[in-house]
């Protein structure tokens, strides 16, 4: 059997574009045991990739650098007889388990001057690797080696019993097609569509015979709270209200989703559900969602993708001017069942 630990991203959505690279590793090594170390936030997700055989939790918060602690965790997994681990993040300190533990290839990007703590080190050669999930798929190979094409899907499984008892303890039970707006994104308000647009669409959903639910952390409950006042009641705010495993049901339950560029975006792209992907401070050339059933809106101002928090001139034009009606008229309702 060939062992392997991975080091998992800290965002939602990059975990999502990580999958790809263990189905490749599972192409490269038929009896792999994939492990992968990873925030707690993140497990949830792990936990439904059949890839992965154990998710382990991360206790390291971000920026906290613990040497003692890594050193414990790093010989606790020195017992698992890993042949290989790979460092998805870019930081010294992402790379110090493995080092600590002593597997004997250590593979990752240069990162943070990790050279020694990784003995297996890539040089990211961004024209040729655009993509985020291209860059982790790269690190299944050898050094210079594009990653095999097509690349394996990102795909979250379901458990259906579970799924319906998640609506029950929500207390859903909808009766028209259901479309899910996923207002938040944690990276910054650059990247999230106005409250009001949001409101709006849901009016224009809700009076067209669809159920219209928020769905966000609990980051987003204010933002959830906002636009379910100006909607009138035109949506159910599940906002705050839900775990991520209960999110994730929640999107598998809805016909169409529209979503800022976020983890829920990509999380609803791995269910396969039809979406409308929003984006304005960000690009879909950087991190788009990996399904075919997306139908990505944005405006190519001038200033954009800026990849900025928060918009450094001020108007916001990216989003603005991104209508609720322009919106509207893209969502593929023939994509949506009865």
């Amino acid at each position: 059997m060939h062992r392997i630990l991975v080091v998992g991203p800290s965002w939602i959505g990059d975990t999502v574009l990580a999958q790809p690279l263990f189905g490749l590793l599972h192409r490269k090594y038929p009896d792999l045991a994939l492990d992968v170390l990873a925030p707690r936030w993140t497990l949830p997700l792990l936990q439904r990739m059949r890839e992965v055989r154990r998710a382990i939790p991360n206790p390291f918060d971000h920026g906290e650098l613990r040497l003692a602690g890594r050193r414990r965790l790093g010989a606790k997994l020195s017992t698992e007889g890993y042949d290989q681990a790979i460092v998805l993040p870019n930081s010294l300190k992402s790379a110090l388990v493995p080092y600590f533990a002593g597997i004997r290839q250590r593979t990752g990007y240069v990162g943070e001057l990790r050279w020694g703590l990784l003995n297996d080190v890539r040089r990211l050669d961004k024209r040729a690797l655009p993509l985020m999930v291209g860059r982790f798929a790269a690190l299944a190979d050898a050094p210079g080696e594009p990653p095999a094409q097509p690349l394996p899907a990102a795909r979250l499984e379901i458990d259906e019993n579970v799924r319906l008892a998640t609506l029950r303890k929500l207390a859903l039970a909808p009766r028209q097609p259901v479309i899910a707006l996923c207002p938040g994104a944690e990276y910054g308000p650059a990247k999230r569509w106005p409250a009001e647009y949001f409101a709006q669409l849901a009016q224009r959903l809700k009076s067209r015979g669809h159920e219209v639910w928020l769905v966000g952390s609990a980051g987003d409950a204010a933002l959830g709270a906002e636009i379910a006042g100006f909607s009138g009641a035109a949506c159910i705010n599940l906002c705050g209200k839900t775990t991520l495993d209960e999110a994730i049901d929640l999107l598998a339950s809805a016909q169409y989703v529209v979503s800022n560029d976020s983890g829920l975006m990509h999380v609803a792209a791995a269910l396969a559900r039809p979406l409308a992907a929003l984006y304005g401070s960000s690009s879909p050339a950087f991190t788009p969602p990996l399904s075919v059933g997306a139908t990505i809106l944005k405006l190519d101002l001038e200033c954009s993708p800026c990849f900025r928090r928060e918009c450094p001139l001020g108007h916001f034009n990216c989003m603005m001017q991104l209508t609720p009606d322009r919106v509207f008229q893209a969502i593929d309702f023939d994509k949506i069942g009865p």
